[in-house]
């Protein structure tokens, strides 16, 4: 792996987004340069702050935010990534990206990015919603399309109930996105 691969680490609307705050920890202690994108439903489970401190780095929660230069910065991090980790992977973020729907940062970003980075998405959510339909055709069109996927895991969920969508674990979202990282270099 070169120095300081890129990645970035986009944070979606569910219970399990605290869990994405070790992610951005471990990326970083492995030497990758994490840039963390925040859909605004993320930020009403978890703040941009411990993000921010733990990458070293801004943290984008709105497609408008403020930047240092001319380039807007969906487009710069696009550019610049190697690998572009969803962790959690919400079932609406799961449906913009199959039906390109761009309308935060995020989905920006997924849409812009660069033809030479993968695409990793680590689902959480409702065992319903993982296996509706709807999530079945968006999971198989984003896999035809290169992106690839870990999890979701049976268990507990959030919601009360037991079955499948609860996010992988971090340690083995953090094991896959390395190997990415690797094939890409």
């Amino acid at each position: 792996m070169n120095s300081n691969p890129v990645v970035i680490l986009g944070v979606t609307g569910s219970i399990a987004a605290h869990k994405a705050v070790d992610v951005a920890s471990q990326l970083t202690k492995q030497g990758c340069a994490v840039r963390v994108a925040m859909t605004p439903d993320a930020q009403r489970f978890v703040t941009a702050l411990p993000f921010k401190t733990l990458s070293r780095h801004r943290v984008v929660t709105e497609l408008f935010d403020e930047q240092e230069d001319w380039k807007p910065v969906h487009i710069e991090w696009a550019d610049e990534a190697q690998l572009m980790l969803i962790a959690p992977a919400s079932a609406n973020t799961l449906a913009k990206l199959a039906h390109g729907i761009a309308d935060n940062a995020l989905t920006c970003m997924a849409l812009a990015l660069n033809s030479k980075a993968k695409l990793l998405l680590a689902p959480a959510m409702n065992g319903k919603m993982w296996l509706h339909p709807a999530t079945r055709q968006n999971v198989s069109l984003l896999r035809e399309r290169g992106a690839e996927f870990i999890g979701p895991e049976e268990g507990s969920l959030a919601c009360g109930y037991e079955g499948v969508g609860r996010l992988w674990p971090v340690e083995a979202i953090v094991n896959q996105a390395l190997k990415l990282l690797h094939k890409t270099n």
